[in-house]
């Protein structure tokens, strides 16, 4: 809350690289939009849906997701919106079953102790904004926030790929309601992918209510190093 009240009274600057003038300069913006590609982890954990990601999680990209998702940053969501958007697209185009019909627009959701230490939910407000700029394209974008947290897990950070695995099984769920999903694919969302972990287990909770879901898209992707 203070970071957002700072930011309507301190003059903007580049989340990226501190230039003045914007909260994403051009320079910045090109960094996370020109590479949007294929970023699955490796290994591949089984039940991982074909994985996109704007841009390598790395030097200016990941300044500006972390000042998004951990400083308040909310001024950001449009360019990282739009980051995602494009990938979504370039992705589509490598697949056809996406030609035409509806679907789902899926957050990967956070736990509540850290939405309300953050202030606000950053990947279920990318997934509004990406699914508005979809339908704004022709596409039948629909958001559905139906996956929520089953059980309480242990902070990731620093933990190995097999931690993690075990640390996320069965931890999501998909949330009674009385209106079920929109459509019977769904495109999963979230800010960063490491390990594959959490959107393979999203995708699991998604597959146990018969849904397909074909395509996982971040904003950034960890690079793998041995």
């Amino acid at each position: 809350m203070l970071n957002a009240l700072l930011d309507l009274v301190l003059p903007p600057a580049c989340a990226g690289c501190g230039a003045k003038g914007a909260s994403c300069c051009p320079r910045c913006f090109q960094a996370l939009t020109a590479e949007p590609a294929r970023r699955s982890p490796v290994p591949r954990p089984d039940d991982l849906p074909d994985c996109w990601s704007a841009a390598p999680y790395e030097g200016a990209v990941r300044r500006m997701i972390v000042a998004y998702k951990e400083r308040g940053a909310v001024a950001l969501a449009g360019v990282l919106a739009e980051a995602v958007t494009r990938t979504v697209l370039v992705a589509m185009g490598q697949a056809g079953e996406w030609a035409g019909g509806r679907f789902a627009v899926v957050p990967v959701p956070s736990a509540r102790r850290s939405v309300r230490g953050r202030g606000h939910d950053p990947v279920g407000r990318l997934a509004v904004l990406v699914a508005a700029r979809l339908r704004a394209l022709g596409l039948g974008a629909e958001v559905w926030p139906g996956l929520g947290q089953a059980g309480r897990v242990a902070d990731q950070a620093g933990l190995s790929r097999a931690q993690r695995a075990a640390n996320l099984a069965g931890s999501l769920r998909v949330l009674p309601a009385a209106n079920g999903p929109p459509a019977s694919r769904a495109l999963l969302l979230d800010d960063i992918v490491t390990t594959g972990a959490t959107l393979a287990e999203a995708a699991r909770a998604l597959h146990a209510a018969e849904m397909v879901v074909p395509l996982a898209v971040t904003a950034g992707a960890t690079r793998r190093r041995s």
